[in-house]
């Protein structure tokens, strides 16, 4: 893609810059991948099995959001369970929008110490260091990595400064009971970088590490689509 008039790269002992015609330096020419985590989360923090009680609120823009964020991936960050419960519930759905198709061709990589063999269409096993693999993920090129579920893999995550965004989608409900995504152990400072309220009631939340200066490289897109839960035919 050619350059913005006015722009040149210049070469560094650190990676190369995009730099502006006043000399000022705009981007990384070639950032790491972003690494987000999306969870859908009911109002006390509870995010374990979410076909249980999410698909009441499904609508279009629930649909829009998770369909622009599929294709917006191209590799998956799993834990063990939330990679079991794929395994067995995505290879034999289909839809007309091709989700299914997404999900189940891109690379999955899953981080575990008990599994020996992995079913499912390219996937791959992480053990030992994992934020040492995950970090040399995230230079590889690419879309995004998306970690879905797992919140033992987040709270492991956490202390390296590793995850770029967390997508929230926030449910009207009190659950009680569940695994939830954070603990006492847990700790970040984030910041409010997208919020909408859907007609459903449910909240759509993005936040940034405070730190991070926001990522003005990437684009978004939007593709119109009819609402369909995933796996519906």
């Amino acid at each position: 893609m050619p350059l913005p008039a006015g722009f040149m790269l210049k070469a560094y002992s650190v990676p190369a810059v995009l730099v502006g015609p006043r000399g000022d330096a705009v981007v990384p020419a070639h950032p790491s991948r972003r690494l987000a985590a999306t969870f859908f989360v009911s109002l006390d923090g509870v995010v374990e099995s979410p076909e249980k009680w999410s698909f009441p609120f499904w609508n279009d823009e629930i649909q829009k959001f998770k369909l622009d964020e599929t294709f917006a991936t191209d590799t998956l960050l799993l834990g063990r369970v939330t990679y079991e419960g794929f395994a067995a519930a995505w290879p034999e759905r289909k839809d007309p929008d091709g989700f299914a198709d997404r999900f189940n061709s891109i690379p999955k990589y899953v981080v575990s110490s008990t599994l020996k063999k992995l079913e499912w269409n390219n996937s791959h096993l992480i053990r030992g260091d994992v934020a040492r693999e995950v970090a040399k993920l995230k230079q590889q090129p690419g879309q995004d990595i998306v970690i879905h579920g797992s919140p033992g893999l987040i709270r492991s995550l956490l202390p390296h400064d590793l995850i770029d965004e967390y997508r929230l989608l926030v449910y009207p409900l009190v659950l009680g009971k569940g695994k939830r995504l954070f603990d006492e152990s847990s700790a970040a400072n984030l910041k409010l970088a997208e919020s909408a309220a859907f007609d459903t009631g449910v909240v759509k939340l993005i936040y940034r590490p405070a730190d991070k200066a926001p990522d003005t490289a990437r684009i978004s897109t939007s593709l119109p689509r009819q609402a369909r839960r995933p796996g519906q035919k």
